[in-house]
């Protein structure tokens, strides 16, 4: 007896079969986008927690370049090391001293990390569901097709 909410993959028709699997292909790709964005959001949450620290080691009234974008920098010099500016999301910005700031990168990146495990899971079962679909449908076109007389 199939359990509720459970597709019987076997009793499906090939052209159900079909688009079952391209939409489960479908899911499989939005699902390794996202987790190629949670690796990204985490690779550049990495690098401000280093910045950070790296900022914390440098004196007062150091010289340095400010970046304003990705690429365009100006001068500028460390007036207070203790208190940082950390984007929060959508163009925000909270003023927190540096042991605030290295404890919210650090606490971002673990919740990513979190969220990375589970995507992966999700992505794996979803792959396997899809490769069983795969076999499925490569099985019932053989047995549709005529073999080849002798």
């Amino acid at each position: 007896m199939a359990t509720p909410g459970r597709i019987e993959l076997d009793k499906l028709s090939v052209e159900q079969l079909k688009g079952l699997k391209e939409q489960t292909d479908l899911e499989v790709n939005l699902l390794q986008d996202s987790l190629n964005k949670i690796r990204t959001a985490a690779t550049r949450l990495e690098s401000a927690s280093a910045a950070l620290q790296d900022l914390s080691l440098r004196p007062h009234g150091k010289k340095m370049l400010v970046p304003l974008t990705a690429s365009l920098y100006v001068p500028g010099s460390l007036d207070d090391a203790e208190k940082v500016l950390v984007d929060v999301g959508t163009g925000y910005f909270i003023e927190k001293t540096m042991a605030q700031g290295k404890e919210y990168c650090e606490r971002k990146i673990n919740l990513l990390k979190s969220n990375f495990d589970e995507l992966v899971e999700v992505t794996t079962k979803k792959k396997a569901i899809a490769d069983e679909m795969g076999l499925l449908l490569q099985a019932k076109l053989r047995q549709a097709s005529p073999g080849p007389s002798s």
